[in-house]
């Protein structure tokens, strides 16, 4: 990992953009995050985590940050999945909120950032999406099938777990477990939520892809996805757990469940 960038000070919120090959999407990505925090009235960043591309997105990138200093760029030197850019994103940031928008630019930064002050009351904002018409009817009934498997599983009732989820970091600090692969962010929200952390759910416009096919569906993929849900399955039926549950200090969660 090679930081090329760090500025010296703190943000309210850190927008992790994982990227692998999007020179063709991320220059307006970034331009749209930029936006939606300057209209959100947001003070932020921008870390992008080039996993590995093999095209011209860190130049790009690096067009960019002469522009704006608010976007930082974190490189991997081979592809090591989008949630491994997810976690190097999370070392480095200077916010006490973090969400990811892929590089693709499918998604739509001012949908999730509008909902930021809920992080007033809850230590978890998970977005679901209501347009779902906008993917394919494949895409969205691999969804369904993956998301009947999760709440089965795991005795939760979850409408999307894969989206721009809003984090307050110091509860991403103390995960002892870190997924690297598309199943990172189900993994966390399992681990999260069955622990006892307060969340909620919004609801979250999604936009269409207009260059390149999503690196989501795939085989390699889905093995690392299989993988990462058995380790999961694991970790919760068959791991021994001891003592009440710890919440990160300064968390809503742990300053609501304190007693007077």
């Amino acid at each position: 990992m090679v930081d090329l960038q760090a500025p010296g000070r703190r943000h309210d919120v850190t927008i992790v953009m994982p990227a692998f090959n999007e020179e063709k999407n991320i220059t307006l990505a970034l331009s749209n995050c930029l936006a939606a925090l300057d209209d959100h009235a947001l003070q932020g960043e921008i870390i992008v985590v080039d996993d590995g591309s093999r095209d011209e997105t860190a130049q790009r990138v690096q067009s960019v940050m002469q522009r704006d200093p608010r976007v930082r760029l974190l490189a991997h030197p081979v592809n090591s999945g989008i949630g491994a850019s997810f976690w190097t994103g999370v070392d480095q940031a200077l916010g006490e909120i973090v969400t990811w928008v892929p590089g693709d630019n499918e998604n739509d930064p001012w949908e999730i950032l509008r909902y930021h002050r809920l992080l007033d009351h809850v230590d978890i904002v998970i977005p679901f999406i209501f347009n779902r018409e906008v993917r394919p009817l494949f895409r969205n009934g691999l969804s369904s099938i993956f998301r009947f498997i999760i709440n089965t599983t795991f005795g939760v009732n979850f409408n999307y777990t894969n989206g721009t989820v809003l984090f307050r970091k110091d509860l991403l600090k103390e995960l002892p477990v870190r997924n690297t692969s598309f199943f990172f962010q189900t993994d966390i929200l399992i681990r999260t939520v069955k622990q006892g952390y307060l969340f909620a759910e919004v609801p979250y416009r999604l936009g269409m892809r207009k260059e390149g096919v999503s690196k989501a569906v795939s085989f390699p993929s889905l093995f690392r996805v299989i993988r990462g849900y058995l380790n999961l399955v694991k970790s919760f039926y068959f791991t021994k757990r001891d003592g009440e549950p710890h919440y990160a200090r300064g968390s809503v969660t742990a300053e609501r469940r304190e007693t007077k």
